[in-house]
């Protein structure tokens, strides 16, 4: 049974006839340089290299269950490796890659492979760290430029608004330009916004600079997870997408922390000069430690003899050559204005749609939360200083990392676990059918219910004003239910749509920063009018309630719902 746009699991296949050694060879490794394969001098020992070199387990038994390779033993295996030549190599300067380019990204040893996911997990923290960085600040920069709290929270406000937008440009570019040449131009332009907004002697040059700045860091929101998707194969991208989640997730982290200590240093103005140049030296890694990624495109149709042959000069009339130009000028505009929009027509299909609300609505919550936290901290009874106020953020950050690291491995199990119960094996291959909605199961049941209860829970705490521990313990479950539900929707959007895993990811980021721009806005008046008690109560609540029927509705329909939106998108594609 062959499925169009899902991949598959190897089973273990028989062990081969015996056969005479194999000569030494050499080779090139992904890293440059040149390698001597190990000739095969067993039975065993010649299929787990022909295992290996189809990305299949090696099994200790030919009856017995196939188990993953250690990391070791895959690295004494050598595969062969078509590297792309120095001059041929794609992107921008990309020539200058300490990592070189290959024709097939899947095939890079899993050591490049984590070094690439974590370059781009870090050049992802630098999005979410432009808002994060900014939450200890605002007292300072309400009495710097006399402005009020609620236009302060613009500057994130916005912010927030440009990371939602941006992406759907840096993604359908990149689908065309390469991986490699969105992240330099973007983080070139990161780095000069940022030492604009450095300088900034109003509230509008601040906002104005604010929006270009997360306009430009929000390209790796998007193409990070097709970078990942484009090395990683299905079957361990749930744990690739969790380390790379790190990333992002590092902003909340360590940024408030930052942030406090350099507005109690320097001011305000400090936080726009870390970012410039945290900006600068993820510039100067993406330059030459990350090669392209992305799948080259199919080689054009042989060209027939009737369309080889020369056609004779022929005068074109002025009529004819304005409307020629005139044509190509639409589809340069199309293309940059129109082409990048379109992906939002994604929604239109239920598993996208009901995908990417999970995401959203948590991803609401979390600013909420953010303010709430600045504005309820810093005031009596509580009166923080901008650094323990920076502390605050660890506890939210502390249930990411845990969440991430754990549910990644927990993801991919799950969608393991639940093709073999289903007996899901292609005929061709003997491998499993891993679908995209088997990712959720229980872990979404458990993270849509702990989230919205932890957002209740300090709600009330920080409401009655008990000791700010109380409080943060809600906030570190709060990050694990939170986390569980943004690795799981992220790597379904990649599986959904695997041939436009950047576009997917886009709509995701596209809606959630939408939740999140509105979320900032209306915290701070919402607390003054409702208290945090309340306010979290009505946002839990509504949480919990709508994630469980976007859950129920997956679980009962995702499968129908998937084969209807492949067969759509292959129509549309004229497959």
């Amino acid at each position: 049974m062959a499925v169009s746009d899902h991949t598959s699991h190897d089973k273990p296949a028989r062990p081969t006839p015996a056969a005479e050694p194999d000569p030494p060879r050499r080779q090139e490794r992904p890293d440059g340089r040149a390698d001597t394969e190990k000739p095969v001098t067993s039975d065993s020992g010649k299929h787990a290299a022909a295992v290996l070199e189809q990305g299949q387990e090696q099994p200790q038994d030919s009856t017995l269950e196939n188990r993953p390779l250690s990391r070791h033993a895959s690295d004494s295996f050598a595969r062969t490796i078509a590297v792309v030549p120095r001059a041929e190599r794609r992107g921008l300067l990309g020539r200058f890659a300490l990592i070189p380019e290959i024709e097939k990204p899947h095939e890079y040893r899993n050591s490049t492979k984590w070094m690439v996911t974590a370059i781009v997990a870090l050049a992802a923290a630098g999005a979410p760290m432009g808002s994060g960085i900014f939450l200890p600040a605002l007292p300072s920069l309400t009495r710097d430029l006399g402005v009020t709290e609620t236009v302060a929270n613009m500057t994130i406000a916005f912010y927030m608004l440009a990371m939602s937008i941006f992406p759907l440009w840096w993604s359908s570019f990149s689908e065309t330009l390469g991986r490699r040449t969105i992240y330099i131009v973007s983080f070139a332009l990161f780095v000069i916004f940022s030492i604009l907004s450095a300088v900034s002697v109003s509230i509008s040059m601040l906002v104005v600079m604010r929006v270009l700045g997360g306009g430009a860091s929000a390209s790796v929101q998007a193409v990070g997870a097709g970078t990942i998707a484009d090395i990683w194969e299905p079957a361990h991208r749930g744990r690739a997408m969790g380390i790379f989640y790190l990333g992002p997730l590092m902003g909340p982290l360590l940024s408030p922390i930052i942030g406090g200590a350099l507005v109690e240093a320097f001011g305000w103005r400090a936080t726009m000069w870390f970012l410039a140049i945290y900006g600068g030296v993820m510039l100067l890694m993406l330059l030459f430690c990350l090669p392209e990624t992305l799948a080259k495109p199919p080689p054009p149709a042989p060209l027939t003899d009737a369309a080889t042959t020369t056609a004779p000069l022929q005068r074109t009339s002025t009529t004819r050559s304005v409307a020629l130009h005139t044509r190509r000028t639409a589809a340069l505009l199309k293309r940059f204005f129109i082409d990048p929009l379109s992906v939002l027509l994604y929604l239109r299909h239920p598993p996208v749609l009901l995908t990417v609300y999970l995401a959203s609505i948590a991803f609401g919550a979390l600013y909420v939360l953010n303010i709430s936290i600045q504005s309820t901290f810093s005031t009596p009874p509580y009166s923080f200083a901008p650094i323990p106020l920076g502390l605050l953020y660890l506890a939210p950050s502390l249930g990411y990392i845990l969440a991430s690291t754990a549910g990644g491995r927990w993801l991919d199990r799950i969608m393991t676990r639940e093709a073999r119960r289903a007996g899901r094996y292609d005929a061709a291959t003997g491998r499993l059918i891993l679908l995209p909605e088997d990712r959720m199961r229980e872990n979404m049941w458990l993270a849509a219910t702990l989230y919205p209860a932890a957002l209740v829970w300090y709600g009330w705490a920080a409401a009655r004003g008990v000791h700010f521990m109380v409080p943060c313990a809600a906030n570190f479950f709060f990050g694990c239910g939170s986390m569980l539900v943004f690795g799981a929707v992220t790597t379904m959007l990649t599986e959904f749509m695997p041939r436009k895993s950047s576009s997917g990811v886009a709509v995701n980021n596209f809606v959630r920063n939408i939740f999140s721009c509105v979320g900032s806005v209306v915290a701070q008046p919402l607390i003054d009018a409702m208290g945090n008690g309340w306010l979290f109560t009505m946002v839990g609540l509504f949480a919990w309630v709508t994630g469980y029927l976007a859950i129920w509705a997956l679980k009962r329909n995702g499968a129908a719902w998937r084969v209807s939106m492949d067969r759509t998108l292959n129509k549309e594609r004229g497959i």
